[in-house]
């Protein structure tokens, strides 16, 4: 009997395609060996272009993402070709632990303290004073899984809950807190500190520019967990530099993987290479959510996390 081909993406480890040799016939992409292949396997930080998707044989039905977020495929291209395309929504708790240890590792100046006490300046290191945490406002931007769990975290540190996403999600609100700003500026205008977990789109993308940064408050800070082009970083080095913002704390960002130079030389800017899921049990979790879905797949003609309709 033929086994069903499987592609996966040139950066998947090695002990992953073991685990999926389980299914099929397990193949590396190339430009040659697509013939016949049924499933394409791949992670969130891998680009799936349209170009590429018009390049796969009639064979193929799923395009399964080893991630939550699916910005870095062309859905249309996907739907156009009735190809179905899945992916693992298993990283909240991991993504909200780290935007909340990113929120006050910049609020307190963490990384300059830690980095002069190395240095065996101790005077220096206490001089960065921080900024309270507790009791200060929260806004969420993008009030899913994972913007929810991070209000949940929040509410330790007794911090008032703002969040804004296209609708009102009134339940949440009385879990955990929360109140509803109808606009973007109503939710900037009145946080200390802004945490972004919202999809990345082209209605989002640089939704935190010139003229939302200017709408902040004075001393407010920045945080994001979502992708990096959220933010226009042209914009948040002004924001920084004018002494405007507070600071900022990010694990993505907009040129990913590199980081805007300037962004480096800032004391109150945290900065993390993406690891917002970067926990040995997150990753074993994904792993075996995507082969989940491609045993699905492969079992019924459809998946467990379907993307889109």
């Amino acid at each position: 009997m033929t086994q069903p081909v499987i592609i996966a993406s040139q950066h998947l480890p090695e002990a992953l395609l073991g685990l999926l040799a389980q299914f099929g016939d397990v193949r590396r992409a190339g430009n040659d060996n697509m013939n016949d292949a049924v499933v394409y396997l791949t992670s969130a930080l891998e680009p799936v272009s349209a170009a590429m998707i018009e390049s796969f044989p009639d064979s193929l039905g799923l395009i399964a993402n080893l991630g939550v977020g699916t910005d870095n495929i062309d859905l249309a291209a996907a739907q156009a070709r009735s190809i179905l395309v899945s992916n693992t929504p298993v990283v909240t708790e991991d993504t909200a632990d780290l935007a909340m240890a990113l929120l006050l590792a910049t609020c307190r100046r963490l990384t300059v303290s830690e980095r002069l006490l190395r240095e065996g300046d101790w005077a220096g290191s206490k001089a960065h004073l921080g900024n309270r945490v507790h009791g200060k406002t929260l806004g969420i931007v993008g009030f899913g899984a994972i913007g929810q769990a991070v209000a949940r975290r929040a509410r330790g540190f007794d911090m008032d809950i703002l969040y804004h996403g296209p609708s009102a999600k009134p339940e949440a609100e009385q879990a955990l807190g929360a109140r509803y700003c109808e606009s973007l500026s109503d939710l900037l205008q009145q946080a200390d500190v802004v945490s972004l977990h919202c999809p990345l789109s082209d209605a989002s993308r640089h939704l935190m520019n010139a003229a939302t940064l200017a709408q902040m408050k004075p001393g407010a800070v920045l945080v994001n967990t979502g992708r990096g082009p959220l933010v226009d970083e042209a914009a948040l080095v002004a924001s920084l530099e004018s002494g405007h913002l507070g600071g900022a704390g990010l694990d993505v960002f907009e040129f990913e993987p590199q980081v805007t130079p300037a962004l480096l030389g800032f004391d109150n800017v945290t900065l993390l290479p993406h690891i917002g899921s970067a926990t040995g049990e997150c990753r074993q979790d994904i792993a075996l959510r995507g082969l989940a879905n491609i045993r699905e797949f492969l079992a019924s003609g459809n998946v467990i996390d379907r993307v889109g309709s």
